[in-house]
């Protein structure tokens, strides 16, 4: 039986990747492991620092001696700390928002970035371009914050986190090719809003994240 390790800086992510897990990876054992220093160390510092990113790097290898066979990074945060420990080990070491960041810049040429956190915010649009350069495209990022949204759903009120990013998807977001959510604690977000109410298409981090995992497991098994 393969194993993937799912790495998060929040305990509230786990049932969520539990149902994409359950659903996208049957017969895969799955291994969660929660710290929360990365990202309340990464939001008290405004950045990314470099204690922070050793310990991402030391806990993807404590994945690895726990019997996984790739691991999987679901904070959008520590999103360069990911791409370093991928040159470090051996195993498959995945970013939860590559995937979506792909598929974004596939869409259009005008794409909408949202975030929760400004410290979620730099690193995505970073990746979004990087991919963009990559691909020989040349695009349109437009950046926005969703101001309060992340402090009320880690408070447990959803409610206010969901009309928040929606006022801004509707809003702020208005004429975008594609949208991404930065976090994958935003995907929820998009459930509490009527068919219709948004004319881009969105994409978030954990679905494609999860089915990136299950690529790269197949291509492990041959």
């Amino acid at each position: 039986m393969q194993t993937l390790a799912l790495l998060h800086t929040s305990p509230t992510l786990s049932p969520l990747f539990n149902e994409l897990t359950a659903r996208i990876l049957p017969g895969v054992r799955i291994l969660h492991f929660v710290d929360e220093s990365l990202i309340k160390n990464t939001i008290a510092a405004g950045r990314l620092e470099k204690p922070t990113m050793r310990r991402l790097i030391d806990l993807v290898g404590s994945t690895f001696d726990a019997g996984a066979d790739a691991t999987l990074v679901t904070c959008s945060s520590i999103g360069p700390a990911v791409d370093i420990a991928a040159q470090l080990h051996d195993k498959p070491v995945l970013r939860v928002d590559r995937p979506m960041a792909e598929k974004a810049v596939a869409a259009g040429n005008r794409v909408g970035v949202l975030a929760t956190l400004s410290t979620t915010l730099a690193p995505t649009a970073a990746l979004v371009r990087r991919v963009a350069e990559e691909a020989g495209r040349e695009i349109e990022i437009v950046e926005h914050v969703c101001e309060g949204a992340f402090d009320a759903v880690m408070a447990g009120d959803g409610a206010t986190h969901d009309r928040i990013v929606g006022e801004a998807l509707t809003g702020r977001m208005a004429g975008m090719d594609a949208i991404l959510f930065a976090q994958a604690s935003m995907a929820r977000a998009l459930a509490a809003l009527p068919d219709g109410a948004v004319s881009a298409p969105v994409f978030t981090s954990p679905e494609l994240g999860v089915e990136r995992a299950r690529d790269v497991l197949a291509g492990l098994r041959q």
